[in-house]
């Protein structure tokens, strides 16, 4: 084993690749309040405009799990180095944009970059910290997975309002500029390196199971499921799906080794994760398009009005990590779930074209606070039940389907809140925009709801990772990670 891959500055590692994940997940939600805006602006329809957050959700799925190979190809600094320039570039380009092509090619290169580093991210932060200090590090690391998307429409808000929506693009290219030259001086190589064979099959495969997912899953928001847009690539991404994982469980060198979910406590973290992510994406469409559209808020208001919920994130991560490392992930998670549930049934019972907006932050407050709970616990216990030579494979996998999470969040919210306002209409054909508009979005959140009370079911199996105590010392040998 060679001493120069001692960490010498393991937190600022951690900062480093924290705030590179941060940004490219703030990217995702960050144009939900701009959409509008885009559309005017390039004279294309909502539909063509919502593949700037499908594609990018897209791609990640894609290039999340092609992320475990490269991990094992390249080096720790290549990789992040290479993601934040990757981002940089994709920021530049989505900035400078004459066209809605030209931004859209902006985002997907940008979440080429961030496909790679947050899986790099989870990894590595496992690798660099002891098992009983995880529990607070992981803990700020869910609050960058949870927060990165839900602060995305309220800081955009705030930006489109005050300086227009390619400055979102200007923000983010410089913090990634000032990243890089700080990971050039920072980021030590401390995975190791095995170049397995690549398999292009597998690449294949997965690309076009995650990418039919995603893109049937989008298409449903305009078409009906029998619609060929819709069928035929949810047919096509499940015959490639289930032909990757059998080829995955019968390779030597998997791409993604899929054994991981032989492990109970990782599935159920991984499942865990899913629900609140699909959550907290069709949370963060329906809310923005509620506030400005049917209580008539501007996009700065609207933002600002979900900022005491993500604060409520803030503060609770840190405090919950530092609790979980005495207390395991139980408690938290089954807690945390009933307050899930709750906050959205407020949000189901309450939501009109009059509800007062105090009743909507409280709501959003009482959401994240139950989040903030469920996630953290579940993710770190969820890895801490793996032995260290499928971190960088569970990471993978269970980033991949965080990120179909949000997709399928995104699609199913805008699907239910159309189906929600043709109802409406055709019992009260009189009604106002703001009361149709309120309506749709009431009808999308019974199924949130639904989601939440599935989360609350699964939260009760849910219990300290097998052999955590006897993995300690073993985990703190791995804090000296080696690579050839």
């Amino acid at each position: 084993m060679n001493t120069e891959i001692q960490v010498k500055n393991p937190k600022t590692m951690a900062f480093i690749l924290m705030l590179g994940a941060f940004l490219g997940l703030f990217g995702e939600t960050a144009l939900n309040m701009a959409l509008t805006n885009v559309m005017e602006e390039f004279s294309i329809t909502a539909g063509i405009a919502q593949w700037l957050t499908t594609g990018y959700l897209l791609v990640l799925a894609i290039f999340v799990p092609i992320s475990a190979l490269l991990m094992k190809w390249f080096t720790t600094r290549q990789l992040v180095i290479g993601g934040l320039i990757i981002s940089l570039v994709g920021a530049v380009l989505a900035a400078l944009s004459p066209n809605f092509a030209i931004l859209l090619t902006g985002r997907l290169v940008q979440a080429i970059g961030t496909g790679i580093l947050i899986p790099v991210m989870t990894n590595v932060l496992l690798i660099i910290f002891p098992i009983h200090k995880r529990g607070v590090v992981m803990g700020i690391m869910g609050l960058v997975i949870t927060l990165g998307p839900a602060l995305g429409p309220t800081l955009s808000g705030v930006i489109i309002s005050t300086l227009g929506w390619s400055y979102i693009f200007w923000i983010s290219a410089i913090l990634y500029v000032l990243l890089t030259l700080y990971a050039f001086a920072q980021i030590a190589n401390v995975t190791e390196i095995t170049k397995p064979k690549i398999d292009v099959l597998s690449i294949v495969l997965s690309t076009f199971g995650f990418g039919g997912l995603i893109f049937a899953l989008s298409n449903m928001a305009e078409s009906a499921i029998s619609s060929p847009q819709v069928w035929a690539p949810l047919l096509v991404g499940i015959i490639a799906l289930l032909s990757f994982g059998i080829r995955q469980m019968k390779m030597d060198q998997p791409m993604v080794n899929l054994r991981v979910f032989k492990y109970p406590m990782f599935t159920l973290g991984t499942l865990m994760m899913f629900l609140s992510i699909l959550v907290i994406l069709s949370t963060g469409i329906l809310l923005p398009i509620y506030l400005k559209g049917a209580l008539l808020f501007s996009a700065a208001v609207a933002g600002l009005m979900l900022l005491p919920g993500n604060a409520v994130s803030v503060i609770m991560s840190p405090i919950v990590g530092t609790l979980f490392d005495k207390f395991g992930p139980r408690v938290f998670v089954i807690t945390g779930s009933i307050i899930v549930l709750i906050g959205n049934l407020i949000f189901a019972s309450v939501i009109s074209a009059t509800t007062p907006v105090w009743q909507i932050v409280a709501a959003f407050m009482v959401l994240f606070f139950g989040l903030t709970m469920v996630t953290m616990p579940s993710q770190t216990n969820a890895l801490n039940e793996l032995p260290r030579e499928l971190y960088a494979d569970g990471s993978a996998a269970m980033n991949t389907l965080n990120q179909v999470a949000g997709a399928a969040g995104t699609a199913i919210a805008i699907t239910l809140f159309t189906a929600g306002q043709s109802s409406f209409v055709l019992d009260v054909p009189d009604a106002s925009q703001a009361e149709v508009l309120a309506a749709g979005v009431k009808y999308a959140f019974y199924f949130i709801a639904g989601i939440s009370a599935v989360a609350l079911i699964c939260s009760f199996f849910m219990k300290k990772a097998g052999g955590q105590k006897e993995k300690s010392s073993a985990a703190v040998r791995a804090t000296e990670p080696a690579h050839r």
